[in-house]
Parts: structure tokens; C-alpha cells; sequence
């Protein structure tokens, strides 16, 4: 098995352009993202990025970080998957977005284990933060969702013929206990997001970039009293 993690990012964001950039604990959310997915998966990371010009800032970012990139179709972002699975020869990939800077640090390997053990051909976790965790599947299943489906929107969204099992059976297990907080929204999607998870970051302080999803919980009940549900924005 030769398994990577695939991080795609642009900067044309049609929510919110090129947020991928914006500063989020000091540095770029895509660097926060590269950084927290290395930092202890054992996996090899892999930029998957567009051929567009705007892009060329983020292959700056994984560059400067010593991780490589693809560069691919914009809005085929399934072809884009391949296109960084046979570069690199992986026969499993895990799937992370740059609008995640609170990625679970465990999350990559928990669910690239329940792939393996399971067999099927895709996998996930319940239960984590919205943003906080990622998918895994087989290379096979991958290029067999890319060879069957026309669906515009299962190729810029990559897995949801995966999830609907595809050729393939699809797998879901519930995440680590202390991790369930399906009412915590994590991720960035609008402005008013990316001011929420500023104010985390800021709150964990200079540890943040690298610190566990236990210590966004915890900052987050501190912060907002457990009232950061999916849909609401901080005070």
C-alpha cells in the first residue's frame, strides 16, 4: 500500500475568494492546513491546486513547506484527484480541503485505518466538528467514480458517488468520543467563519497552528459557552 494525503485549494473561492491565503494564526490558512495535515499522519501531503495564474501563490506555500503540488482542471476537482494519485502513485488517498485550518491532527490515519480494515472503497468518520475531518478511499475507486460519473456535481465535490457506494462499498464508524461535537463549526466558508476561527487561534495562542482538535473544543465551550453550533457565527 503507498497511501498520501491530497489537500485541494484554489483562490477562486465563489463564497469567499481567496481565502485559502487569508491569515489565520500568523500564517496562510493553506500553510496551517499543509502543516497540521504533516504534522503526524507519517504520510506523504500533496497540494492538488488549479493551472490557473491566481494559483501560483499556493504552490508558492507548498514550495516554501517542502511538499509538492499538482496542478489540474478547476472545476473538475475529481480529475484533479487522479491526476495527483497517479503522479504520485498512490493506491489510497485522504482527502482534505483548505478551508479546514482545525483539521483533526489523528483524523488522517483513524480514517485511512478503517479503509484498510474494512475493505471498502470508501470511508469516513460522524461526529467531528463540521471542518474537522477528512475522507479516505481507494485509488481503484476513485478512478471508477472518474470513468462512471458525468455529474457536474459529483466531480466538484469528489466523493459523493463514493459515499452513495459507487462500485465500491462505502464505510462510516463514529469518531473518537471525547471528539464528538457535531454542533462545532470549524470550517470557512463566509467571513463571518473565518473571523470565528481567528478568534480561536488567537485564544489558543502561539501553539495553535499544531495544537489538538481537544483544545479547539475546549476554547471554543470557553469562548462561546457551547454555543458555536453549525450555522451560527461567534459574538
Amino acid at each position: 500500500m503507498r497511501a498520501g494525503i491530497v489537500l485541494q485549494a484554489r483562490m477562486g473561492s465563489t463564497r469567499l475568494p481567496g481565502k485559502a491565503m487569508a491569515r489565520v494564526g500568523g500564517e496562510p490558512m493553506v500553510a496551517c492546513c499543509l502543516r497540521r495535515l504533516a504534522s503526524r499522519s507519517g504520510l506523504p501531503v500533496v497540494l492538488a491546486t488549479t493551472v490557473r495564474p491566481e494559483d501560483n501563490v499556493l504552490c508558492e506555500i507548498a514550495r516554501g513547506l517542502g511538499l509538492p503540488f499538482v496542478r489540474g482542471h478547476v472545476d473538475d476537482v475529481l480529475a484533479r484527484y487522479v491526476l495527483a494519485a497517479t503522479t504520485f502513485r498512490f493506491s489510497h488517498v485522504v482527502r482534505a480541503t483548505a478551508d479546514n485550518p482545525v483539521v483533526d491532527l489523528d483524523a488522517p490515519r483513524r480514517t485511512l485505518d478503517l479503509l484498510c480494515r474494512s475493505g471498502a472503497g470508501y470511508a469516513s468518520e460522524s461526529g467531528l466538528p463540521l471542518g474537522a475531518a477528512v475522507e479516505a478511499f481507494t485509488v481503484r475507486a476513485l478512478k471508477q467514480a472518474n470513468t462512471t460519473t458525468t455529474d457536474p456535481y459529483d466531480r466538484e465535490h469528489v466523493t459523493p458517488f463514493l459515499r452513495r457506494g459507487g462500485p465500491s462499498a462505502a464505510v462510516e464508524a463514529p469518531a473518537p468520543a471525547a471528539l464528538r461535537r457535531g454542533d462545532l463549526r470549524l470550517t470557512v466558508d463566509s467571513s463571518d467563519d473565518l473571523a470565528s476561527v481567528r478568534q480561536l487561534f488567537d485564544f489558543v495562542g502561539d501553539r495553535a497552528t499544531l495544537a489538538p482538535l481537544l483544545t479547539f473544543i475546549a476554547a471554543a465551550d470557553q469562548l462561546y459557552g457551547r454555543r458555536l453550533a453549525m450555522g451560527a457565527t461567534a459574538p
